[in-house]
């Protein structure tokens, strides 16, 4: 079972997407609010299990319809994810993995993992 953590920063406040294995497999921008940050969860959660797929690593991809994840390569070369909401704004994104198959691993894995996610607050 997943878990949403919530952790203060020194602006706000973010949350981490981790696996049920203590993993981090997606991470939230900057929220001011409380009630910011869990609109910003529940639409992880609710636009994870419905997102399309786009792989913007292959030559000629097709574009998706949002709420969608977009896979892409990075500056470094890696490959990466983000979620987008129906409404186009990124609601969560993932690490750098060497591999595309990785990463389609990692969205697997948000896919399963926020279902039944649990939200802690860390202090």
């Amino acid at each position: 079972m997943g878990k949403f953590v919530i952790k203060t920063t020194k602006t706000g406040q973010k949350f981490d997407l981790k696996a049920s294995n203590g993993q981090v497999i997606a991470s939230s921008q900057i929220y001011k609010s409380k009630s910011g940050i869990k609109k910003g969860i529940n639409s992880v959660m609710k636009n994870a299990v419905i997102a399309g797929l786009e792989d913007q690593t292959k030559e000629d991809y097709e574009p998706v319809k949002n709420p969608k994840f977009e896979v892409y390569t990075d500056k470094a070369g890696e490959f990466r994810f983000r979620l987008k909401a129906s409404n186009g704004q990124i609601i969560a994104v993932g690490e750098g993995y060497t591999t595309v198959k990785n990463c389609l691993k990692g969205i697997a894995s948000i896919r399963k993992n926020v279902v039944d996610a649990k939200i802690i607050t860390e202090e």
